[in-house]
């Protein structure tokens, strides 16, 4: 058995090793990303510029240079407001959050440099990094140099006098009070300033249209005696807040919704079967697409270049078969006997079916629901209703924000409250069961960061590992980082799916539950629960720690003091990964790239490769959510030792996150402008619970050094900190959830839109918005019940068969 203690005596040689090992295989991976994305960006354009070229609201954007860097500055010109006109709120606030954090981590980091680091140089004669070595309860630093915790943790519990050269001086102790204020007071300066400027921003944005979206109001609960549409519209007007121009009450539209999505399965079988049939000729297969998803010709080179690689045939397409394809049907006394019959023709007759199935749906009357959306005659009457108590019974007659038509998910609007009630507690359930089992995954990861943990599982690698520096560095830093840089990836897939599940209305509200979810997955299990099994050598430790601090509140403090500055260098690493290594990756698309040709071999119709090649969908609750923890992590490590290498490699991430997202969000890939920057509350309430971890863990650090009247003094902050929160969201809230009767003027903003092209009329000019077809006009109306019946997708004229979809055997290319 080996001696676990020697593992835990490291020099600061190795310590500087492990660093440098990030480093170097961070920035060499990093530089590969960036310069393959840099030679493919002029050759690949429709990956690379899918939006600018496919999407009318990035037109105003200027034309990026097809040099190999010449993109960077004319990126880096691109004004904000170029950025609110072309890609809207949304896309504003996320890039405006990472430019707040800039200013913060610019002006900590040039304080920790100048300051903190100097005088924590001058009282120890180090640089305040510790030990890579050290990870586990039992060797941790709770100062970096300042010795072990435990004996700290036990001297603080017991009442007794730090001694010792490496105790912290007075004077560092005085230095870190005043930096905890001093930062604390900036991150809420500079919040308050931000938001105003975000407030400013939105409504004049918002206040200067008039389109149907602004001018309608989501109705709930609407008692039986009012639902009709005759009855909501007298009930409003009594109100005499305005005229009501239109109202859609809400039915049971399942029947409808339920033929139209089994129509469209029966849909891509039969492209599937004509496919068969005909073959997919080459060029004709990417015309179609391309007419299909807005593209133009040049498209077909580039793919044909870059992917095919023979230009003579396409692997992946079938070639005409001279029989027409048979499918078996079951049929029979508990359908045990089948038979083969012709798929075509037994796909246009279900086709058939269905559609007569639908037309007759369509005329039915349904039962209706208590939910409306009423479209006043201006937007001021609109947020009147919205701001004021309709009803004097709870729960009747509800007035909300109403999404724009594009936005409303359909199938949820005839559920009823007991459904949604019922389907948003049984996800919180799920997710509470998730994050158990989150927990209980990373607990083995969690054992990669201590050499002891390792030497109690496998002796023989721990041996290994401790003769081998840079082996080491790599399986005790690189490896945790990297995979939880991969499952920080995953996870919001799931998170999605469960999000969809919960019955809300809107896109919008889906994806500001999924900023929630994501947020909540990545601060509780990768920062609290590594914290906590960063520093106990087992899971016993662990439990036993836990039950410790439940009896003791005190100890709280000090056990996550200890555990925050044993784990700096996880921290470091995952942002050193994470902003040099894996960041020009996504500048890159790896994913879209490394899967495209799988999915090209499995696109078999018009239809499938006209979904293929439209651009990436960036997706806000995917993304900012770890941005928001790297921030966190960096307001956490302000002060402690070593903070100036964690803010220098935060500043790297944040300036080098401001380029990358700026590019994908105005040029490279599709965004719904959903929430019209909702987001930003939800950023600013996460970065105050930063600011009462950082505050919490330096009471604690202060007590593990027996300054108990320094500890004291942040008290007041927390209490100050924990006042403001409830302040801000009193009164910031509403207003980025409102418009200001004040802020409706008719003057567009930013000459970005005109009173007759708002946001969502200009969406539908780019094919966004289902408002865009002749029957619904920009109304709100269930696309099932006015759509038209599509069309079959082929490439060529059929040569036998029924014409029924179609013009008389005209080409079905469209």
């Amino acid at each position: 058995m080996a001696d676990h203690n020697g593992y835990q005596d490291q020099s600061k040689s190795q310590n500087q090793r492990a660093i440098t090992t990030q480093i170097v295989i961070s920035i060499a991976l990093g530089i590969f990303a960036f310069l393959a994305f840099c030679f493919l960006r002029p050759r690949w354009t429709s990956l690379y510029a899918a939006r600018k070229r496919q999407k009318n609201a990035a037109s105003i954007l200027p034309e990026l240079p097809d040099t190999f860097l010449g993109w960077i500055p004319a990126l880096y010109r691109i004004t904000e407001d170029q950025v609110l006109a072309s890609a809207g709120l949304d896309a504003f606030v996320f890039l405006h959050f990472f430019k707040m954090a800039t200013k913060y981590i610019a002006i900590t980091f040039f304080f920790s440099l100048v300051v903190l680091l100097p005088v924590h140089v001058h009282d120890t004669g180090t640089y305040g990094l510790p030990d890579p070595g050290n990870y586990t309860g039992n060797s941790t630093t709770a100062f970096g140099a300042y010795g072990n915790a435990s004996p700290m943790l036990e001297r603080a519990a017991s009442g007794k006098a730090a001694k010792g050269k490496d105790s912290p001086t007075d004077l560092m102790l005085w230095i870190y009070v005043g930096f905890v204020y001093l930062f604390s007071v900036l991150a809420l300066y500079l919040i308050i300033t931000e938001t105003k400027k975000v407030i400013r921003i939105r409504q004049d944005y918002l206040g200067s249209q008039s389109t149907v979206t602004d001018r309608t109001i989501r109705l709930s609960g609407i008692p039986e005696e009012l639902r009709s549409e005759e009855m909501i519209k007298e009930a409003i007007e009594n109100l005499q807040i305005g005229k009501v121009e239109r109202v859609l009450l809400c039915k049971d539209w399942k029947e409808v919704d339920d033929l139209v999505a089994r129509r469209m399965s029966i849909l891509r079988k039969l492209e599937e079967v004509w496919t068969v049939h005909l073959g997919q000729p080459k060029h004709g297969g990417n015309r179609v697409l391309l007419e299909a998803s807005g593209g133009n010709e040049n498209q077909v080179d580039e793919f044909e270049h870059l992917l095919d690689g023979n230009n003579n045939e396409q692997p992946h397409v079938d070639s005409a078969t001279s029989d027409r394809p048979k499918t078996r049907i079951w049929h029979g006394f508990l359908g045990l006997r089948s038979r083969r019959i012709d798929a075509i023709d037994y796909y246009e007759e279900k086709l058939h079916k269905l559609d007569e199935k639908i037309q007759s749906s369509r005329n039915k009357v349904y039962k209706p629901t208590p939910l409306a959306f009423v479209t006043l005659d201006s937007t001021a009457a609109a947020q009147m209703a919205v701001q004021a108590t309709m009803d004097p019974e709870p729960m009747k007659l509800l007035a909300n924000v109403a999404p724009a038509p594009s936005d409303v998910v359909w199938q949820n609007t005839y559920l009823s409250r007991s459904s949604r009630m019922l389907r948003a507690w049984s996800i919180t359930l799920v997710i509470a069961i998730l994050t158990v089992f989150w927990s209980l995954l990373l607990v083995p990861l969690a054992g990669l960061l201590s050499l002891e943990n390792i030497g109690k599982v496998w002796p023989q690698l721990a041996d290994t590992l401790s003769s081998h520096d840079i082996s080491r560095s790599l399986v005790q830093q690189g490896l945790p980082t990297l995979l939880v840089s991969l499952l920080s990836v995953a996870v919001p897939y799931l998170y999605y799916w469960l999000s969809t599940l919960q019955g809300m209305i809107s896109q919008g509200d889906i994806e500001m539950s999924l900023i929630s979810k994501n947020f909540f997955f990545t601060f509780f299990n990768l920062f609290v629960v590594f914290t906590i099994f960063g520093t106990a050598s087992n899971a016993q430790a662990y439990f036993t720690r836990i039950g410790e601090s439940l009896k003791n509140t005190t100890s709280i403090a000090y056990i996550l003091a200890e555990s925050l500055k044993s784990l700096v260098l996880f921290y470091l690493n995952l942002i050193i990964l994470q902003g040099l290594g894996l960041f020009p990756f996504r500048l890159l698309e790896f994913g879209s790239v490394a899967l495209y040709p799988i999915f090209l071999i499995g696109a078999k119709t018009p239809r499938d490769h006209a979904e293929l090649n439209q651009p990436p969908i960036f997706s806000y609750g995917f993304y900012l959510p770890q941005t928001m923890l790297i921030f966190i992590i960096c307001i956490v490590y302000s002060v402690l030792p070593g903070s100036w290498f964690v803010l220098f490699f935060g500043l790297l991430y944040f300036v080098i996150g401001t380029f990358i997202y700026k590019y994908q969000l105005l040029y490279a890939m599709d965004h719904r402008q959903h929430s019209t920057g909702r987001a930003w509350s939800i950023i600013c309430n996460r970065i105050v619970l930063g600011l009462v971890v950082f505050q919490l863990a330096m009471t604690g650090i202060l007590g593990l050094s027996l300054a108990v009247y320094r500890a004291i003094l942040i008290v007041p902050l927390l209490a100050f900190t924990i006042w403001f929160i409830v302040f801000y969201q009193r009164t910031y809230d509403p207003l980025m959830k409102f418009i200001a009767i004040r802020s409706l003027t008719h003057d567009p903003p930013f000459g970005a839109l005109t009173l007759s092209e708002s946001r969502y009329e200009s969406e539908a000019s780019r094919g966004r918005d289902v408002d865009e077809d002749q029957e619904t006009g920009l109304r709100y109306i269930n696309p099932s019940l006015v759509t038209p019946l599509e069309d079959v997708w082929l490439a060529q004229k059929r040569t036998n068969g029924p014409a029924r979809h179609g013009d008389n055997g005209a080409e079905e290319d469209v």
